[in-house]
Formats: C-alpha cells, sequence, structure tokens
C-alpha cells in the first residue's frame, strides 16, 4: 500500500522541517495585509512557524516574518499576531 505524501514545510524561526500540519501558517494575502491562516489553505505568500514561543519570539522581534513574506508587517498586525503568540505553551513542540 503506498503512504500518503506528507508536505513538509521550516520553520522560519528554529529552521525545522516538520509536516505542514504541525506548523502555523501566516499569510500575506494579494491585497498585502497579513494575518494568521488557520487552515492553511488561504492564497497568498506564506511563512510557518512552530507552535512554541521561543520561535514565535525570535520571529517577531528578529524580523523574520517580515523577510520570509517580503513585506513589512504594520503594527496592527503585529499586535494580532502577538496575542496568538501569548497563547502559545513556552516549551516547543
Amino acid at each position: 500500500m503506498r503512504r500518503k505524501h506528507v508536505p513538509q514545510r521550516t520553520c522560519v524561526a528554529c529552521r525545522q522541517v516538520r509536516p505542514a500540519r504541525d506548523l502555523i501558517r501566516i499569510v500575506r494575502l494579494p491585497s498585502g495585509e497579513v494575518e494568521l491562516d488557520e487552515t492553511g489553505k488561504k492564497s497568498g505568500r506564506g511563512a510557518y512557524l512552530c507552535a512554541g514561543r521561543a520561535c514565535w519570539e525570535a520571529a517577531l522581534t528578529k524580523r523574520l516574518v517580515e523577510h520570509a513574506l517580503k513585506t513589512e508587517i504594520r503594527t496592527e498586525e503585529k499586535e494580532a499576531l502577538r496575542q496568538h503568540y501569548h497563547s502559545l505553551p513556552t516549551a516547543s513542540i
């Protein structure tokens, strides 16, 4: 029996390769807005992060997400991402 292909993605902060479903996707929409992609299916340029605070802290302070999305993140979008970050566990998966 053939195994089903599992897409692999890299966390922009820690550079670990994991199944895409285990990572959280942040997307730059065609309109230029940046938001969390809960479904993983929104159209636009995406960046992936682990579900741990360490990766989110590094990605937001070092502007790794902005670099991966090739855009600047507005203050209100950054605040929305920080609110999600504060709800995450302290340790990485």
